[in-house]
């Protein structure tokens, strides 16, 4: 999975039109290995990011889940807790 693609289900508040798009281009970026398309294969590439955030859109919205929503911060939080660990130096 591409590094930069976030999970975007279940948290609060809920994955933004962006945040969707966003992730939605990190896709289509990596599987087409291109990130700056050609004039001639922009429309296309475009055309697939629109269908794969409507997609996920739905997806969202139709998943259910009985945990908590997780919060943002405290998520973020976490994630740079792991990477200070991760790459402190050691002697």
């Amino acid at each position: 999975m591409c590094r930069n693609i976030r999970p975007l289900f279940n948290f609060e508040p809920a994955a933004s039109e962006a945040e969707i798009r966003a992730a939605s281009i990190q896709f289509v970026r990596k599987i087409s290995g291109s990130t700056k398309p050609s004039k001639a294969n922009e429309p296309a590439l475009e055309l697939a990011v629109d269908r794969i955030a409507e997609t996920v859109a739905e997806l969202l919205d139709s998943l259910v889940t009985s945990a908590e929503p997780k919060n943002r911060e405290v998520e973020a939080a976490k994630a740079r807790e792991r990477n200070t660990r991760r790459f402190e130096p050691t002697e």
